[in-house]
């Protein structure tokens, strides 16, 4: 019995470093993305600044590990062998929910779902008990309703704070600096970041004194007592020495606040979010420590002695911070939630990752029609003072000078969000409170890009939707974590050994599986983008792009369409739902490559404009041929889904016959873009007559079919819908070609398109 607890123990702390590495995954969005996206400085920089304050900020957990033990339910109303599955099953549940959100590239909070984990595990064996056992208390009396409230509550409240303490310090610090700040710097940015730096060491040294487990009392009280005399020494310093970097150096000092900020923003992190990694593990240690030396049966030991203050052991928190900050550096998943975060802000419209929906469209319409309630009632000059505050034209020009490099907002909008996050969230670890800090950064970031105009009318519908997908993900989070964590407490209770083994083997290939997909998914995407970011856009270059895209697109297409042929044959619905799958995903990739013309377009020289002009086109019919392709996918899956009378095998016949007919074309015109030359007999072999003959006859004999009553009407609406989007799809891979003959192989003054 020993040995079974002391292997779940060391799983237990198996896992710690599982949900470590996958925890900051999602949670570097909150200290990196400012840094990041107004590039103050090299990446590895930035990383290296928020690795240093992370391995700090891991000796200031010390107090919070005491959510784990007894925030969430009564430990002393549970034996040893319940505990022990119940920080198992949150363990194991915290490590699938975050990779699953990491993959996907979505931020979720850590503190929400191991509060909602530890909730679900504790009433699934609470209920347990109490249906189990005669001497068995009320729900009320195992868990900490008052406590977890609490927690929520303050969760919840500090969405709200967050967001509106971001709006109006940023509204107010860009009426200050303007979008052109450095002409303003000289007389405000030495007082400003003065403040802000002051404000930092307010919070990060003297509360956050609090949780050090490296500090004795009498420093902690030293501190305290001299606090007044600290903050006003930190501003008096920090602005004299700004103020002389200003004068006598070109350093921009708000590339220097954002890298401090960064660097707090990341040790706020480490001192709140680290108990939600290594909490629950060193809880289950120091519950296999006391049942070791109580000597008891584990089903008859109750933990009241883990409800007392258990100090956590400074060099475990810093070997955690160590994790923390290698997964940093080596982490694709966190780049991918970042650049969510960025695609959500940035100062600009461009690629919109989410589309709009009823709901986002009715917020934007209705504020919309608020701010120029507003602008009607402000005097003249106070509206036009304010515009010329918020004129982005300095930014613009910024972007178009540094190309590539441009970053997606502006430093002032970056120090403001380091700086009102960084205080509200080490204001709330040192109060004890685990706030979440994605939600923090998040909705502060998403604050201040409101009031900096970031979200203008041809983006604002998008990054609405984006952040109410976002916090209806944090919805989700609190849901799956509280039912799966339910779920796996009753499986591994009643399961015993048998289901954790088999529970384990389970989420490790779901992880395995998820790393393998997204990898895959950033590999592609890397190809995709390579052609746009190996610099000028040349006509060589653009064609190399056209002739890949068409390459990858069309050759998917070709899979496609035998697939879903095959499984209309064989009526295999699995093989159809696949197909539709992938079918959805060359959508999306298609739509990327039309909305990429716009980067072709800027970036083009004037005696190239042939190129992006067959660009566009090969782009737009592209998105033609996918729709097709996507329709007569759908039409098969529906088909057979409603358990629909199969086609004729004739029908299958002539529909192969097609099938192999579009093979070809789509074959012919990756060859002709791979080898731009096109003659007499390449234009007859992808020529429209034939294949428009071949569906002519096709759809007479399905007349002759209708006719003898040789089908009925299911059949026919599918077939004849099939033959007319083969005919479209034959249609636009031809203009496809003849698109490239006219404009780059052969070209005339006035090219005609078909």
């Amino acid at each position: 019995m020993e040995i079974f607890y002391l292997i779940i123990v060391i799983i237990l702390f198996l896992l710690a470093i599982s949900d470590l590495v996958v925890g900051v995954s999602n949670d570097a969005v909150n200290f990196l993305n400012s840094a990041v996206g107004s590039k103050a400085s090299t990446f590895k920089v930035i990383l290296l600044v928020a690795a240093l304050g992370i391995l700090v900020g891991c000796t200031f957990s010390s107090g919070m590990m005491e959510v784990a033990r007894k925030g969430i339910f009564h430990p002393e109303h549970f034996y040893f062998s319940e505990i022990i599955l119940l920080f198992l099953a949150v363990m194991v549940t915290d490590v699938i929910l975050l990779d699953m959100f990491n993959s996907y590239g979505m931020p979720t909070s850590t503190t929400v779902s191991i509060v909602f984990e530890l909730m679900g595990a504790a009433v699934a064996l609470s209920l347990i008990k109490i249906y189990t056992s005669e001497n068995s208390l009320g729900l009320a009396e195992y868990i900490n309703s008052g406590k977890a409230l609490a927690i929520i509550s303050g969760i919840l409240l500090s969405v709200v704070v967050a967001f509106t303490a971001g709006v109006i310090v940023q509204y107010l610090t860009r009426l200050l600096f303007s979008f052109n700040y450095k002409s303003r710097i000289k007389y405000f940015g030495a007082l400003w970041g003065g403040f802000a730096i002051a404000a930092i060491t307010y919070f990060l040294l003297i509360k956050g004194s609090k949780g050090a487990s490296f500090m004795d009392n009498d420093l902690k009280d030293a501190i305290k007592n001299n606090a007044f005399m600290i903050i006003l020494g930190s501003f008096a310093i920090w602005a004299i020495i700004l103020q002389l970097l200003i004068m006598f150096t070109k350093v921009d000092i708000f590339k220097f606040i954002v890298l401090i900020g960064t660097f707090s923003l990341a040790m706020a992190f480490a001192g709140n979010d680290l108990v939600n990694f290594i909490g629950v593990p060193l809880a289950g240690y120091n519950s296999y420590e006391i049942w070791m030396n109580s000597g008891g049966s584990p089903d008859a030991l109750l933990m009241q002695d883990l409800a007392g203050k258990v100090p956590t052991p400074t060099l475990l928190l810093l070997l955690a911070g160590l994790i923390m900050a290698v997964t940093l550096y080596t982490s694709k998943k966190a780049r991918s939630v970042v650049k969510t975060s960025l695609d959500l802000g940035r100062q600009y419209e461009g690629d919109e990752r989410f589309a709009s929906f009823a709901v986002s469209r009715s917020v934007v319409r209705y504020f919309g029609k608020m701010a120029k309630s507003v602008n009607s009632v402000l005097p003249e000059g106070a509206r036009k003072a304010v515009e010329r505050q918020f004129d982005e034209q300095p930014f613009v020009a910024t972007q178009a000078n540094l190309g590539k490099d441009a970053p997606v907002f502006d430093l002032i909008r970056a120090a403001s969000t380091l700086v009102v996050a960084s205080i509200l969230i080490t204001l709330g670890t040192n109060l004890k409170l685990p706030l979440s800090t994605t939600y923090v950064t998040f909705m502060v970031f998403m604050g201040t890009s409101l009031a900096d105009g970031a979200w203008g009318r041809e983006s604002a519908v998008y990054r609405v939707s984006g952040v109410l997908s976002v916090i209806g993900g944090w919805f989700f989070t609190a849901l799956a974590a509280f039912t799966v964590a339910f779920v796996l407490a009753n499986i591994f209770y009643f399961g015993g050994t048998i289901a954790i083994i088999a529970v384990l083997l389970v989420a490790g290939i779901i992880i395995y599986r998820s790393h393998r997909s997204h990898d895959r998914r950033l590999e592609e995407q890397k190809e995709f983008e390579k052609g746009f970011d190996d610099g000028a856009l040349t006509k060589e270059n653009i064609i190399s792009i056209s002739s890949k895209n068409l390459k990858r697109s069309l050759g998917g297409i070709i899979k496609i369409l035998n697939n879903t042929l095959d499984g209309l044959s064989s009526e295999d619905l699995n093989k159809l739902n696949k197909t539709y799958t992938d079918v959805k995903r060359y959508e999306i990739e298609a739509k990327k490559v039309k909305k990429k013309a716009n980067d072709a377009i800027e970036n083009i020289e004037e005696e190239q404009i042939e190129a992006v002009h067959l660009y566009i086109l090969v782009a737009d019919y592209l998105n033609e041929v996918m729709f097709n392709v996507k329709r007569i996918v759908k039409m098969n899956l529906d088909h057979v889904n409603n358990n629909h009378k199969p086609l004729l095998p004739v029908q299958i016949e002539e529909l192969k016959v097609i099938q192999k007919e579009i093979d070809d074309r789509l074959n012919a015109a990756i060859l002709l873009f791979d080898t731009m030359s096109i003659d007499t007999s390449d234009k007859t072999e992808i020529d429209l007559q034939g294949f428009v003959k071949l569906v002519r006859s096709y759809r007479k004999n399905q007349i002759k079919r209708i006719k003898n009553h040789e089908v009925g009407t299911r059949n026919s609406i599918l077939f004849l819908h099939h033959l007319g989007e083969y005919r479209n799809v034959a249609l636009f891979s031809f203009r496809m070609v003849k698109v490239l003959d006219d404009l780059i192989i052969h070209p005339v003054d006035e090219p005609t398109e078909k």
